[in-house]
């Protein structure tokens, strides 16, 4: 299957998606998870008109992200959606313009202060691990409306990192567990946007975007309210090595 055609065909599923759930396939962004992938295939994935694609490790970023910007009339948005190590917070700040995985204090730290350097302020989601697997990065977000600790610890975490002078605070972004059944993922998205809700309700401040949804799951995101889907296999094929 060539990109075209599998991008048609997650076209069509975030089509059929959007009209279950009374909205509009506008509303959504579609990422192209690049990672491991080479530079030609995103070329060609710009060719067919894709405007966003994420990376999740600095090191191929840094290679990849000069290679299709020399050959690209048109510049393509950047999204940092896999954990970031501190040490390479600067790293992050220059090479990308969104990043989906601010997980800590500390990191959002960082990156605020390499953004204030650059004269910009970056957007960023605010990771959420609202599964609450232990093998998953985020705020520890799982029982948030059940467990008042959880919560007070949460709410305070994102204090800390909405005051950031060099960050755009614009929405939250989690991981769905491994599944049988993308209908399985359903009760983590939902209780992402339950999250978001509240976050709002509480500091008063807008969180527009949800990036939820990936390759196996992304119908059942769309349904729940994400309007950032993140899709690699789907596009591309398998990893390559």
């Amino acid at each position: 299957m060539t990109i075209a055609h599998n991008l048609e065909r997650v076209y069509e599923n975030v089509a059929r998606a959007c009209t279950r759930s009374g909205r509009a396939p506008e509303s959504i962004t579609l990422v192209a998870v690049s990672k491991t992938h080479p530079a030609e295939h995103v070329l060609e994935a710009a060719a067919c008109g894709l405007q966003h694609f994420g990376e999740n490790r600095v090191e191929e970023a840094e290679i990849k992200i000069p290679l299709v910007s020399a050959q690209l009339s048109i510049p393509v948005t950047w999204h940092m959606i896999g954990h970031i190590q501190s040490r390479k917070a600067r790293e992050v700040a220059f090479l990308f313009q969104w990043v989906h995985s601010v997980d800590t204090s500390k990191l959002a730290t960082r990156l605020s202060n390499f953004s204030v350097e650059q004269g910009k302020r970056l957007p960023v989601m605010l990771e959420m691990n609202v599964s609450g697997e232990e093998a998953k990065y985020g705020l520890q977000a799982s029982g948030w409306n059940e467990d008042p600790s959880i919560r007070e610890q949460l709410w305070n975490e994102v204090r800390q990192i909405i005051e950031l002078p060099g960050l755009e605070i614009r929405g939250l972004m989690t991981m769905a567990p491994i599944v049988d059944t993308m209908e399985q993922a359903r009760p983590v998205f939902r209780s992402l946007a339950q999250l978001r809700s509240a976050l709002v309700e509480s500091f008063g401040i807008a969180l527009p975007e949800l990036s939820m949804g990936m390759t196996d799951d992304y119908p059942v995101a769309v349904e729940e309210g994400s309007t950032i889907i993140r899709i690699g296999r789907a596009i591309f094929g398998e990893r390559e090595s």
